[in-house]
């Protein structure tokens, strides 16, 4: 499998997809809507989509039929990434490499099309319930809510925003690293594969399987914004640095850092050692989520 030609033929189908989604320019508010499409359709690897469906292949299930739940997972990511922009957080200036959402539209835009964009990830989950089962949807939903919230990415922020210019210990760290992150990215190793009726054993794999590229992906995220080049990562590198967050780099040094990062994605390889060929895709993105841009 190359995993490239792989990766971009779904980051094609999830685009198109998110397209015809999206509310249209045309439809009013306008400019909220201009602001939601701004951030969602940036350019981007449509990582945590393409997990989704991947999961749905690796358990032999249909994975175009998860294509609307895989677009709401990536409606939350930027949802995500509006938020950690503004100024009361990270006050970023670039984000997939152009202007962030709030230095083109204004923070109050910006704020608002997080929350839009974050509701409207659930309608089309929701949307997912008329050809599925409505157990499966609704554990689906769930999940994602988990991944999203106070357990997952918002307490991870917390979290993250309490511990900078912080001493802070390994414990702490690796809290931050698997909510803020790890948790959507382990969702989106699962949700396919559940909605398309996996076994608790299979989603159990997957499972640790996410949980182990989700420390993987924000341990390397960690190395990048030392090393990493603006043209390449999308954003400027320092960031970290300059709000003294809690990151691996700070507390290991690089070196130890990408050992981590590299061990954890040989583990989520061998997470799957139940599953055939089918999970090829997971395999090569685990491996994808260290090597990508160092």
């Amino acid at each position: 499998m190359h995993l490239p030609a792989y990766m971009e033929r779904r980051r094609q189908i999830v685009d198109e997809a998110l397209d015809g989604l999206l509310p249209p320019v045309a439809s009013p508010p306008s400019d909220l809507h201009k602001a939601m499409r701004y951030s969602v359709l940036a350019p981007g690897k449509r990582l945590r989509p393409i997990l989704a469906l991947a999961s749905a292949e690796a358990v032999g299930g249909d994975w175009n039929s998860v294509v609307p739940a895989a677009c709401a997972l990536e409606c939350i990511h930027a949802f995500s990434l509006i938020h950690d922009d503004l100024p009361c957080m990270d006050d970023d200036e670039y984000r997939r490499g152009r202007p962030t959402n709030h230095t083109v539209f204004g923070e109050a835009i910006a704020l608002l099309a997080g929350d839009a964009l974050l509701a409207l990830a659930f309608e089309m989950l929701a949307a997912n319930a008329a050809d599925m089962a409505p157990e499966r949807v609704a554990r689906a939903v769930t999940m994602v809510a988990r991944a999203s919230g106070t357990w997952g990415m918002v307490g991870g922020q917390v979290v993250d925003m309490q511990s900078q210019g912080q001493d802070t210990d390994a414990d702490t760290l690796q809290y931050i690293h698997a909510h803020k992150t790890g948790a959507l990215l382990t969702a989106s190793s699962c949700i396919g594969a559940l909605l398309v009726g996996a076994s608790e054993e299979r989603l159990a794999d997957l499972r640790s399987f996410g949980q182990r590229i989700g420390l993987a992906f924000q341990i390397t995220d960690d190395i990048l914004d030392v090393v990493g080049d603006e043209d390449r990562i999308g954003k400027r590198p320092g960031s970290d640095v300059k709000h003294d967050k809690a990151t691996y780099p700070k507390l290991y040094g690089l070196d130890e850092s990408l050992r981590r990062a590299r061990r954890e994605s040989e583990e989520a390889v061998e997470a799957l050692g139940r599953f055939g060929p089918e999970a090829d895709p997971l395999r090569g993105l685990a491996k994808f989520v260290v090597e990508r841009d160092l």
